[in-house]
């Protein structure tokens, strides 16, 4: 008898943590033990598809999460409350994978309704994708619930622009709880994906902490006016693979924003990117852990937000 209520305390403590405390990587392990599966399996088939998707939904984590925390707001369409985040100058025209995580969201809702946030498929989808592209893995923490409202204002104040000097990007990072540190090591997303012309072009033409020939190579198809939308790599050696090549693109300066080349421009955050680039091990290390921390900034826990049934509307 004595073993009996000793379970059934045990029982209570972790459905309080669960639905109290902090995130937990088995929080669907009773209520939808295939959410992983389904989620993982939906991503491979997403980045067979089209390899760029792998950057597309792990840039969807990292800009829901800066925006009023991990809350899966980015996801939600304009309604007649409000103007959501889609539109904002860092997601307009470039924010992409919308489809995927309604296909991921339509299988889990046929499979366990209403029991996966959208919030935590945006987290689960980040950690498949850089495993899918040969990056590090991690636990992700799970439990968070969906918003009930986006803000296009707060994006644009959110979300630092690729124009950003390192000041402003550090103050970004620091207002949402992360440090320097976090920030060298989250900026390594960049090892893969594509920016748009407009997201580089001052940097190309009007600016001296560049590699000239890297600089020339880019103005090829980047031009002074026209041409907006051409994209480029971040990584121009291997856009597809999560590497470190990022950090030794830097050291070159042959970053491709302005706000990369930042994190090695004399300052104090060269300290990070010499390391990185000669250490991938260490890199995915530390990029493992700073994902953890990024994924749990202001998550809704307990009875506040709501599970959506649709990712793109408020139930």
């Amino acid at each position: 008898m004595a073993c009996y209520y000793h379970l059934i305390f045990l029982i209570l403590i972790v459905a309080t943590y669960q639905s109290n405390g902090q995130l937990s990587p088995d929080y669907y392990s009773s209520t939808c033990p295939q959410a992983l599966h389904i989620v993982k399996k939906a991503i491979a088939a997403a980045i067979k598809h089209e390899t760029r998707m792998g950057a597309s939904l792990l840039r969807f984590h990292a800009h829901d999460c800066l925006v009023n925390g991990c809350d899966g707001s980015v996801l939600l369409d304009d309604n007649a409350t409000f103007i959501g985040e889609k539109t904002a100058a860092s997601n307009n025209n470039s924010a992409r994978g919308f489809n995927v995580v309604d296909v991921i969201k339509a299988q889990l809702e046929q499979t366990c309704p209403g029991v996966v946030s959208c919030a935590d498929i945006l987290a689960i989808a980040a950690r498949d994708s850089v495993v899918q592209l040969g990056g590090p893995s991690w636990k992700v923490r799970l439990g968070r619930r969906d918003s009930t409202t986006a803000s296009r204002s707060v994006a644009n104040t959110s979300i630092p622009p690729p124009t950003s000097n390192l000041s402003a990007l550090i103050s970004s990072f620091i207002a949402q709880g992360l440090s320097i540190k976090d920030l060298v090591t989250l900026s390594g997303s960049h090892t893969i994906g594509l920016a748009r012309c407009t997201s580089f072009r001052g940097h190309i033409y009007s600016e001296s902490n560049i590699d000239p020939s890297f600089a020339n190579s880019l103005q090829s198809t980047c031009p002074r006016s026209g041409n907006d939308s051409v994209l480029a790599s971040l990584d121009l050696q291997s856009p597809t693979s999560f590497d470190n090549l990022y950090y030794k693109n830097l050291l070159n300066k042959k970053g491709l924003l302005h706000s990369d080349q930042e994190l090695f421009n004399g300052s104090s955050t060269d300290f990070f990117v010499k390391r990185y680039a000669t250490n991938t091990s260490l890199f995915f290390q530390e990029f493992a852990k700073s994902m953890i921390k990024m994924g749990n900034i202001k998550p809704l826990r307990g009875s506040a937000g709501e599970i959506r049934i649709n990712c793109r509307k408020v139930n």
